[in-house]
C-alpha cells in the first residue's frame, strides 16, 4: 500500500460515520487504523514463507477467515470484512469507486484494559487470571477436531514447525540468537521430541490436537465490562492453528513468565487443569512454553527488520526479541535445574544484582536483594537514598545482622516448597555467608555462590553512572567501594560451589557461563 494511501487513510473523512481523529497501529503483518469506536485492520502484501499476503485474493480470504475463526471467542467484537476503495486523494472505506484492497472491520477495545498492560502496571487479579484459564479450557472443549487435524500432532508435523524456526532465525540478518545457543536448543527440541513418542501418542489418542486459537498472549486478551475477549488468532496457516491444546495455553503462560508474573502463570495452570481435565498437560507443557517462546522471538526478530516501523519501535522490538529467546533459553536450563539455593556475592558495583536479575528472569526463581529487604524492613520505599556513612545507621552492624537473617529466612521459605532462589547481597564475609550453606546442607540441596567481580575503573565507573541515575535502590558510592575492599572476604572451594563471574560480557552471555558450570 502506497504512503498516499495510509495517509489518506488517516483522515476522518475516509470513515463513514462521525471520527473525531485517527490512529495508525503497525504490526510485521496489518496496518491498523483506530476511528473513534472502531478498528480497520488491512493486512500488508508481505510474503514470510508461513505467512502470504501478496495478493489482493489472498488477502481477502484471509479477511473473511479472521473474522469466522475469532468469532469462536468474540463473536460481537468481529463485524465484518469491508472493501477498502479508491477515492478522491487516495482511499476510503466507503464510496463506489475500484476495490484497492479489503479489511477486517473490529468493534474497538478499551486499550487500558488489555492484559499486557494490566499485568505491567499490577492491575489484574489471581481471580481474573482464573476465569480467563475457564474460558480458554470450555473454548478447548468445544474446539473442532478431526482425523486431519489430530495429523498435526506427530512428532513429525512437530518438528517440522522447530526446522523452519530454526531456519528462520539462523538466517535473520539481525541473528538474534548465536549458532551456539541455537545449537543448544535445537539438540534439546530433537532429544525431547525423540525420547517422548509415547507421550505424543498420548496426546492425540486424547483428542487433544485441535483447531486451537495459535496466539494467545497478552496484547491478544481484553478484560472489560465483566467480559474476557481473546481476539486476534491465528488464521492464515492452519499447521500453526491446529496445534495441542497444551500448546495453546502454553503460550499464555509463557507470556506471563516473560513479564515476571510465575505467580499469575501457576494460577492459570492449576485453573487450567481443573477446568480441563487435562491430566496430561504436564508432560508436554514446558516444552511448549520454549516453542513459544522461541517463535514469539523471531516474530519479533521481524518486526526489527521491518522498515516501515519506526526506527524506536524497531529497538525495541530487538530488545524484546532478545528477551523471549533468552527466556526460551532459560526454560531448558530449569529442566535440569535442582532445587538450588544460590547466593550473589561481591562489593559493591560488581554487577552481582544485573546477574541475579537475569538467572531470575529465565530461570523463573524468585530473588531477594539485601537492599530492597534492607529497605523494607526499615518501612522505607526501596528507591529512598540512605548516603549515610560506612555500617552506621541502616547499614550498622545490627541492622545487616538483621537483614540477613531474614534473607536467610525468605531463602528457607522458598526452598520449603521446592523452589530454587537467589539471595543478592555483598556477603563482605565468611561469617555472613556460613548460615546458607548450613541452610543447604541441612535440606541436602544443592548450593551455589557466585563470585562477581570486574575490573576496577569499570566498578567505580558503574557507581558513579549509578548515582547520577538516581534510579537505584543500592546505596553504594566509590567511598563504600573503598572501604568494603578493605575488609572483603572472597568465597573459596571449603565453602562450597564458587562461581567466579567476570561481569564485563551481556547478561545472557553471563548466565549461559553459569549453565555451562552447572551442567552435568
Amino acid at each position: 500500500m502506497s504512503p498516499n494511501i495510509i495517509k489518506s487513510l488517516l483522515k476522518t473523512d475516509a470513515y463513514p460515520g462521525t471520527a473525531s481523529s485517527v490512529e495508525l497501529i503497525q504490526t510485521h503483518v496489518s496496518w491498523i487504523f483506530l476511528a473513534g469506536d472502531t478498528a480497520y485492520k488491512i493486512k500488508k502484501p508481505v510474503d514470510f514463507g508461513f505467512l502470504n499476503f501478496s495478493t489482493i485474493d489472498r488477502r481477502r480470504f484471509y479477511c473473511h477467515e479472521e473474522v469466522r475463526l475469532n468469532s469462536r471467542l468474540c463473536p460481537e467484537i468481529y463485524q465484518g470484512v469491508v472493501e477498502v476503495r479508491e477515492a478522491p486523494g487516495g482511499a476510503a472505506f466507503f464510496g463506489d469507486g475500484p476495490v484497492i484492497d479489503y479489511a477486517v472491520k473490529m468493534r474497538r477495545l478499551p486499550a487500558e484494559r488489555m492484559l499486557d498492560r494490566l499485568v505491567d502496571r499490577g492491575g489484574v487479579t489471581v481471580d481474573d487470571m482464573r476465569a480467563v484459564a475457564r474460558v480458554i479450557a470450555a473454548f478447548h472443549r468445544t474446539a473442532a477436531t478431526s482425523p486431519t487435524i489430530s495429523e498435526y500432532g506427530q512428532r513429525e508435523r512437530i518438528m517440522a514447525n522447530w526446522q523452519e524456526n530454526f531456519a528462520q532465525s539462523a538466517a535473520a540478518p539481525q541473528a538474534p540468537l548465536s549458532s551456539q545457543e541455537l545449537e543448544v536448543i535445537r539438540k534439546w527440541v530433537s532429544s525431547f521430541v525423540e525420547s517422548r513418542g509415547d507421550v505424543f501418542e498420548k496426546r492425540i489418542a486424547g483428542g487433544f490436537i485441535r483447531e486451537c486459537d495459535g496466539d494467545i498472549h497478552l496484547e491478544n486478551i481484553c478484560l472489560t465490562g465483566g467480559m474476557t475477549y481473546i481476539f486476534d488468532c491465528i488464521e492464515f496457516n492452519e499447521r500453526f492453528r491446529y496445534c495441542d491444546t497444551a500448546a495453546d495455553i502454553a503460550f499464555l503462560l509463557m507470556d506471563l513468565d516473560f513479564h515476571h508474573r510465575h505467580d499469575l502463570a501457576e494460577a492459570v495452570q492449576d485453573e487450567y487443569l481443573a477446568a480441563s481435565g487435562d491430566s496430561g498437560l504436564c508432560d508436554v507443557v514446558e516444552f511448549y512454553k520454549i516453542y513459544r517462546a522461541f517463535v514469539r522471538g523471531k516474530v519479533e526478530s521481524l518486526r526489527q527488520g521491518d522498515s516501515g516501523i519506526e526506527p524506536q519501535e524497531r529497538e525495541s522490538a530487538g530488545a524484546r526479541s532478545a528477551a523471549y529467546f533468552r527466556l526460551a533459553r532459560g526454560y531448558l536450563e530449569r529442566q535440569r535445574l535442582k532445587t538450588t539455593l544460590f547466593i550473589n556475592c561481591g562489593l559493591t558495583g560488581s554487577g552481582k544484582s544485573t546477574l541475579a536479575a537475569q538467572l531470575s528472569f529465565e530461570l523463573g526463581v524468585a530473588t531477594y536483594n539485601s537492599d530492597r529487604v534492607r529497605k523494607q524492613m526499615a518501612e522505607l520505599s526501596p528507591e529512598t537514598a540512605q548516603r549515610v556513612p560506612f555500617e552506621t545507621g541502616l547499614y550498622s552492624a545490627a541492622a545487616s545482622e538483621a537483614t540477613y537473617a531474614e534473607l536467610l529466612r525468605l531463602a528457607e521459605a522458598e526452598l520449603a516448597l521446592g523452589r530454587s532462589v537467589i539471595i543478592d547481597a555483598c556477603f563482605i564475609s565468611r561469617e555472613q555467608r556460613l548460615p546458607f550453606g548450613q541452610l543447604a546442607a541441612r535440606l541436602a540441596l544443592p548450593y551455589v555462590v557466585l563470585y562477581c567481580s570486574c575490573p576496577d575503573t569499570e566498578q567505580r565507573q558503574r557507581l558513579v553512572q549509578r548515582q547520577a541515575s538516581g534510579k537505584s535502590i543500592s546505596d553504594g558510592r566509590p567511598e563504600i567501594l573503598d572501604l568494603q575492599q578493605t575488609s572483603f572476604q572472597p568465597p573459596d572451594e571449603s565453602e562450597g560451589l564458587v562461581l567466579n563471574v567476570t561481569t564485563t560480557a551481556p547478561p545472557g552471555t553471563l548466565a549461559n557461563q553459569v549453565y555451562e558450570r552447572l551442567a552435568p
